[in-house]
């Protein structure tokens, strides 16, 4: 058994994608995919690494022959090796690991190269990068996690298509404590189309709005501004009174007129947003 094969068959034992090892290394995933092809061989510094990462001696490791074993950073795991690699090969470990830093799952089914769930809770590999993403941070299509990336994001600190967390960036649709998106919905809302209690936008509704476009708010400041207490902006309109659901009662059609004046070509979604909250 050569270095190439050798390598290949010790990383699928530890479950290590390439680029999870690439990242213990400080080198590229192409790197690894070379070596592993036999186009390519490491820097002697690296090879002692691989011998420390996986418990072998890097005699073994270089030389054509069996591997042999010897000290490692996973000394706890050795033990449960056995010296036949055919045996090894057949049976693969199990897909679900309880290292004593966490847990981890990696599903062995595939789309785009990408795991379809990845779990990990794990201090030394703290990201999942999958389909569906669980973990520390998340990466994935749809991705839960404290630090969460993906199409949509769940998380204490949420970015994505669609994000939902304390912190939230969404660059189509946003919700968070702050939130900041095209459409964000949050205590601080910043966005195009924002609802907050602070609200910041081209068109903004909160307890404070400020928009570029239209403001309604208990203090409302924009180019329209329909405020409850204070509006401040080239047409203003202040309410007579707040029904129950929250409408602001100003006289909708003088607000739909002023709309229609000051921006003609605004798209009717949004005209018709905005006038659901006054009557």
């Amino acid at each position: 058994m050569r270095f190439h094969d050798k390598l290949q068959l010790l990383r699928k034992e530890r479950s290590f994608s390439q680029e999870d090892l690439a990242e213990r290394l400080s080198v590229s995933r192409q790197a690894i995919s070379k070596w592993e092809s036999g186009s390519a061989l490491p820097e002697i510094e690296k090879l002692v690494q691989l011998s420390d990462i996986f418990g072998v001696t890097l005699d073994s490791l270089m030389k054509d022959g069996p591997l042999q074993y010897g000290r490692s950073e996973h000394t706890s795991e050795r033990s449960e090796r056995t010296s036949d690699r055919s045996e090894s090969t057949s049976n693969p470990p199990p897909m679900w690991h309880r290292p004593r830093w966490g847990y981890e799952y990696k599903s062995k089914r595939t789309l785009f190269g990408l795991p379809l769930v990845h779990v990990s809770f794990r201090t030394d590999k703290p990201r999942a990068k999958g389909i569906i993403a669980i973990g520390f941070i998340a990466q994935g299509l749809l991705s839960i996690g404290l630090v969460s990336i993906g199409l949509l994001s769940l998380g204490l600190l949420s970015l994505g298509l669609f994000a939902l967390g304390l912190f939230s960036l969404g660059l189509l649709f946003s919700v968070g404590t702050i939130a900041v998106g095209a459409v964000a919905i949050g205590a601080i809302a910043i966005g195009i189309v924002t609802l907050g209690a602070v609200a910041i936008g081209m068109f903004s509704t909160g307890a404070l709005a400020v928009a570029s476009h239209i403001a309604i708010g208990h203090h409302a400041y924009g180019h329209i501004a329909i405020g409850r207490e204070v509006a401040e902006g080239a047409r203003t309109f202040l309410c007579t009174s707040i029904r129950d659901n929250g409408m602001f009662i100003v006289g909708a059609d003088e607000v739909r007129a002023a709309i229609t004046e000051e921006f003609p070509n605004l798209w009717s979604g949004i005209v018709r947003w905005m006038m659901a909250f006054v009557r």
